[in-house]
């Protein structure tokens, strides 16, 4: 995806966590909604025909995506990133979610990427890839706070009886990301 991301050297360790079984996560990510780079939010729009139908029913007119917020971001392509919807959500975690989340707990944007012969996270929002990573002040690939992710009611990672090398446990998010980077560290 990009050839200027760089890797946090804790990342190189182990821990005694792995990534949740889903659909038993619950898709606890999904509960703020997300920040999308506006070029990549004018991209999904721009493809609403293709994943309309793979959204719930009530949420299919593309104006309802996303609520209008925008902030400035360092790491988006176009500089400014916009938020998608929020909305109530009784049978999710804290009540609330992402417009794209499906009762399913799957991702309308992944369903209709995959649905569509593409790539599954062609639409994904970089932030929901990276997610429970997350990039440090120096602009590096890293970790969020593993404690406090595995805390959390249906959570993206669970406790491990064994030591995981954390290249392993977010393996497909990292190539996704770092492209051949990532097999040139392991050489």
């Amino acid at each position: 995806m990009s050839d200027h991301y760089r890797l946090d050297p804790k990342l190189k360790g182990t821990a005694r966590f792995k990534r949740c079984d889903w659909p038993n996560c619950g898709a606890a990510c999904c509960i703020y909604g997300a920040w999308v780079d506006k070029i990549h939010a004018e991209d999904i729009l721009k493809h609403h025909v293709e994943i309309g139908p793979y959204m719930e029913m009530e949420r299919r007119h593309p104006a309802s995506w996303f609520d209008g917020q925008e902030e400035p971001d360092d790491h988006a392509l176009s500089g400014t990133v916009v938020h998608s919807t929020i909305i109530p959500n009784p049978e999710h975690y804290g009540g609330t979610s992402c417009i794209f989340l499906r009762k399913d707990q799957k991702w309308a944007l992944q369903v209709a990427a995959e649905e569509n012969g593409e790539h599954p996270w062609r639409w994904k929002p970089f932030y929901c890839i990276l997610h429970p990573l997350d990039l440090d002040d120096d602009g590096r690939i890293t970790l969020d706070d593993p404690e406090l992710l595995l805390r959390e009611p249906t959570s993206c990672l669970q406790a491990s009886r064994n030591e995981i090398p954390l290249e392993e446990t977010f393996q497909q998010e990292l190539e996704y990301l770092l492209g051949k980077q990532l097999r040139q560290t392991k050489d």
